[in-house]
């Protein structure tokens, strides 16, 4: 058995392991032409209507998990992103966006197997819970500043409200909490373990989708 799984908390463990995906997702180079303010609002868009995939993925997954004694203390009303995004797409695209709107095959495989986490593996689920909504919670808020810098939205209004917690008035207490909930999941340690390598992964198919966005927005093209 590992000694560090049974000392060090289940939260630093997975931040540490899951580091180096991490940083290869937020310096991918689509993300730094997008905060570079290389691209156009079109790249801004693509994107958003990518996140909606993998969201409604994550929370038409969640209703079945609320009672789910590993998942359930994750699914919280005020995480929610769904109805957000869709009056962003509505701003960005208008109010016929479902008709045009379609994943990139990076995205639908991201959805596929966040939702299949969600039927069958609830612990699988929290990788692609944490992975996601603490990190909107966190670097979202830099993508937000530049959108709205950029190409001047309303400051935390239509086109970025995918970025606003408006139910979450403390971020870092919030986050804190958070990471409790991470150290006393119901799992033992080979399931952590496993759990690790789904945030992996997790962070590799958020990688594959700005890889496929990057290729759909080259600069200077």
């Amino acid at each position: 058995m590992d000694a560090t799984a049974t000392v060090t908390p289940f939260s630093t463990l997975i931040r540490t392991a899951s580091h180096e995906q991490h940083t290869e997702a937020e310096t991918s180079t689509f993300m730094s032409d997008l905060l570079g303010g290389r691209l156009g609002v079109d790249a801004y868009a693509r994107y958003t209507e990518q996140l909606w995939f993998v969201y409604r993925a994550l929370e038409e997954g969640a209703e079945a998990l609320r009672e789910d004694p590993v998942a359930g203390p994750f699914i919280q009303p005020e995480l929610m992103r769904s109805t957000e995004l869709e009056r962003d797409l509505a701003h960005l695209r208008g109010a016929g966006w479902r008709e045009s709107v379609e994943p990139l095959p990076a995205t639908a495989a991201y959805a596929a197997r966040v939702a299949e986490c969600a039927r069958t593996w609830p612990a699988g689920y929290i990788a692609h819970h944490y992975t996601r909504y603490l990190g909107d919670l966190s670097g979202g808020q830099i993508i937000r500043d530049k959108a709205e810098k950029t190409w001047g939205f309303e400051r935390k209004g239509d086109g970025v409200r995918f970025y606003v917690f408006e139910e979450i008035t403390n971020p870092a207490a919030f986050k804190r909490g958070y990471r409790e909930l991470l150290d006393a999941v119901n799992a033992d340690d080979l399931e952590k373990r496993r759990i690790v390598e789904e945030c992996k992964r997790a962070f590799a198919l958020n990688t594959a989708v700005f890889r496929e966005l990057g290729e759909v927005f080259p600069i200077g093209a």
